[in-house]
């Protein structure tokens, strides 16, 4: 079984296996802690015999259950192996993951850090992210198993990645805070009709500016606070004011792409996810925010 104490007292070996350091990890504990017990008193509300009877659980402490979970979403193992290696057998790991997952979500979002999913208007913007200075939007994709059906293989198949995807679409700030991240779509999906379907940038205020990429051609026509590379003309060239002007928007944008650098980390989302669709729009929110 993995030493834990060893994982907890080392900061370079907590982050390989939990992606936090120490501190992250114990600030996140009592919140961690208060959402699995409210999620075992809603499942058992009526007890037939006294806390600590029948066989004692393999992740008896509250900090056992919370690295195992993030240790889960970070190595992203089979139940073979992490059954292997927490002592547990298959379906115990299975059990634990289904049980763990939303006890985390419900632990983030008390902390008021998990992404929100659709904004629902500029007043509620301004109220859940008072010190937003400018806004980046962009789509990132996660691979999925292959479908059986060939429809969805066809709509799942971006083009890009050579094999098939769920894509995101989602919103960062310019210290890297994911502000909002949408429901998994079908990786064939244009970043532009994404947008236009969640719309994003409408209920962002028009003095906030938003950066995208050529991905989003035409949201500039729509309002008035896009910033877009300009795009090169076909059979000419761009001026050197407007290469730079791009390559100035390219090095401002890199705060996005680094933020998807950071939650890519997690192999559930770099990896071919291969739990079900249902578990992942789950953990997506999760996965952005950890």
């Amino acid at each position: 079984m993995l030493n834990l104490e060893r994982a907890l007292n080392q900061d370079r070996l907590l982050r390989a296996l939990t992606g936090l350091n120490r501190n992250a990890f114990d600030a996140l504990l009592p919140s961690f802690e208060q959402a699995y017990e409210a999620s075992r008193i809603a499942a058992k509300p009526v007890r037939k015999r006294a806390r600590g009877g029948g066989r004692k659980a393999r992740l008896q402490s509250i900090e056992a259950k919370l690295f195992y979970i993030l240790f889960y979403f970070k190595c992203y193992p089979t139940f073979d192996l992490a059954g292997i290696l927490f002592d547990l057998d298959r379906s115990q790991t299975h059990e634990w993951m289904h049980e763990l997952q939303p006890v985390l979500e419900a632990a983030l979002g008390q902390e008021i850090v998990l992404p929100e999913r659709k904004l629902r208007s500029i007043e509620a913007f301004l109220e859940m992210f008072p010190g937003v200075e400018r806004v980046m939007i962009d789509g990132t994709e996660r691979p999925i198993q292959r479908p059986q059906n060939s429809e969805a293989q066809t709509q799942n198949y971006s083009g890009k990645k050579r094999r098939q995807t769920r894509k995101h679409l989602a919103a960062v700030d310019q210290s890297k805070r994911v502000l909002v991240v949408s429901h998994a779509r079908e990786g064939k999906l244009h970043d532009k009709r994404f947008e236009t379907e969640e719309e994003i940038a409408f209920h962002i205020p028009d003095e906030i500016p938003i950066e995208v990429d050529l991905g989003f051609q035409g949201l500039q026509s729509e309002y008035t606070n896009i910033r877009i590379p300009h795009k090169k003309p076909r059979g000419g060239e761009l001026s050197k004011k407007q290469k730079q002007e791009n390559r100035s928007l390219s090095q401002s944008r890199v705060v996005c792409e680094n933020a998807f650098a950071g939650i890519k980390r997690y192999g559930a989302v770099s990896a071919i996810y291969r739990t079900c669709l249902r578990h992942a729009v789950l953990g997506s929110r999760i996965l952005m925010t950890i």
